[in-house]
């Protein structure tokens, strides 16, 4: 009588990581569906009423996404980043320029810190090349120039010792 081969062992995962189950597959969906209906409704009407509901759906649904897979690949694959790793204010804290502060007022300080000339230049965008542009520009820019280039800073003045 032969034997059946005993089942091939299943590839090792490494700790933390898990594949994307249906329920998640099934709610990132919907939110892609959702912002990719506020734009076809932003680009394919006509007239002067459309409703801010689906500038705001569009809005919305291409930054849940944008923060759920890009910046995943930015934290992991371009900058490497290491939950373990002490950040300058753990390890150099002298309670002057080094304190460890809660993550709601340090990203109050930052957001205080990065508005610059952005509400003003959105709304002269507007006003010369219409809300869709404006609302285009805005939305792709805050994801892939503004948001990249925040995380990329603040990443490099941590591994520096919190210099910029």
């Amino acid at each position: 009588m032969a034997e059946t081969p005993a089942p091939a062992p299943s590839a090792p995962q490494a700790p933390g990581k898990r594949g994307i189950s249906p329920k998640s597959i099934v709610v990132w969906s919907l939110v892609a569906l959702a912002g990719a209906i506020g734009w076809a409704t932003l680009a394919l009407s006509r007239g002067e009423e459309v409703s801010a509901a689906w500038m705001l759906a569009a809005a919305l649904g291409s930054y849940a996404i944008a923060y759920r897979f890009y910046s995943r690949f930015i934290a992991n694959r371009v900058l490497k980043a290491d939950k373990n790793r002490a950040t300058p204010a753990e390890r150099l804290d002298n309670g002057v320029d080094f304190h460890p502060t809660d993550r709601r007022v340090l990203f109050g300080h930052h957001f205080a810190a990065i508005a610059g000339a952005g509400p003003l230049v959105g709304p002269v965008l507007a006003a010369q090349m219409g809300y869709l542009p404006g609302t285009i520009w805005l939305v792709v820019g805050v994801i892939f120039a503004g948001a990249v280039q925040d995380m990329v800073t603040l990443f490099f003045s941590t591994r520096r010792n919190g210099r910029s």
